[in-house]
């Protein structure tokens, strides 16, 4: 028989836009691939709207808050649907930057110093010497993200605007300056390595998702003994939160710190995007896996208990 599979896309984070295109190209894609498929726009009424649609799994295509936190995957474990990507303990811990870095810092990987502080004290002075980046705990794409320069006198004062919906407490962590590379894991097997470049300050929302704002190079242009590292290091990151499915761990590289350069893991991604163009279905096709294949995989892969 064939398997249903309901496409949950769209919610209500910031990332709602991202989220749709990332589930209408999943979505096609396991038509394709031949399952029948629903497209579900998740709102609060998610239990409703999945009771009366029924499916034997559901794909998971949030972005952000709600949907990559661990919300989701509780509602779906409680409505005992099997679903794609990380369970609710591995989705919460990678969604909350700092919780991450504790388990990241357990377990011996690098990452950056930084500080949890009041958005209204990170505007009035500098809670860290510059350079530094002011980011929400708990958001992704690079929403609420600022770099702040060694030359900047102040703070940004954006970070006090009326509409700022990131929360209270935003994390202050030291700049490394250099290249962004990412390597997805898919199962127990890292992906491709991918440098990210941009012509932007930094890789942020504009440079993800605008048309021209970035290009990807797989595989990364590093030293052979610097990608075996990234991909240990985004097994490790994945496995030390409990993560499953596939997952996207980001790094910085600074190639002029040293003999060896500097690697930090940023933080993992749990529901990395998923248009046919996104990093990690682009690292799969460069490991063998059509985008069809790919999505095929993470339906039959799918469990609760996650």
């Amino acid at each position: 028989m064939t398997k249903h599979v309901a496409v949950l896309m769209g919610g209500v984070s910031n990332e709602r836009q991202v989220s749709l295109s990332s589930g209408r190209q999943c979505a096609d894609a396991l038509r394709r691939a031949g399952y029948r498929v629903t497209e579900v726009d998740v709102g609060f009424d998610i239990a409703e709207q999945l009771r009366a649609v029924a499916p034997d799994v559901a794909f998971n295509a949030l972005h952000g808050p709600f949907g990559e936190d661990g919300t989701i995957q509780g509602v779906l474990e409680f409505l005992r649907i099997p679903y794609t990507h990380s369970g609710v303990l591995a989705s919460a811990l990678a969604m909350d930057k700092h919780q991450a870095k504790i388990m990241f810092k357990a377990v011996g990987i690098p990452v950056t110093d930084h500080l949890i502080v009041n958005r209204a004290e990170v505007a009035r002075q500098h809670v860290m010497a510059p350079p530094y980046v002011i980011k929400p705990i708990a958001d992704g794409s690079s929403v609420g993200v600022f770099v702040v320069k060694a030359e900047h006198g102040h703070p940004p004062q954006e970070i006090l605007r009326e509409d700022w919906n990131a929360g209270e407490e935003v994390m202050v962590e030291r700049y490394v300056p250099g290249r962004d590379l990412t390597c997805a894991v898919m199962g127990d097997v890292a992906l491709g390595v991918t440098e990210i470049v941009t012509d932007l300050s930094f890789y942020n929302f504009e440079a993800k998702y605008a048309k021209g704002g970035s290009s990807h190079i797989l595989p990364a242009p590093i030293q052979p003994k610097i990608y075996d590292k990234v991909q240990k290091i985004a097994l490790k990151a994945h496995a030390a939160l409990g993560c499953r499915g596939v997952s996207r761990t980001d790094f910085r590289f600074n190639d002029q710190a040293g003999e060896d350069g500097e690697l930090v893991c940023l933080e993992i991604n749990t529901q990395p995007g998923m248009t046919e163009t996104s990093l990690a279905p682009e690292q799969a096709r460069f490991a063998g896996h059509t985008f069809e294949d790919l999505c095929a995989w993470m339906v039959e892969d799918a469990s609760c208990n996650r």
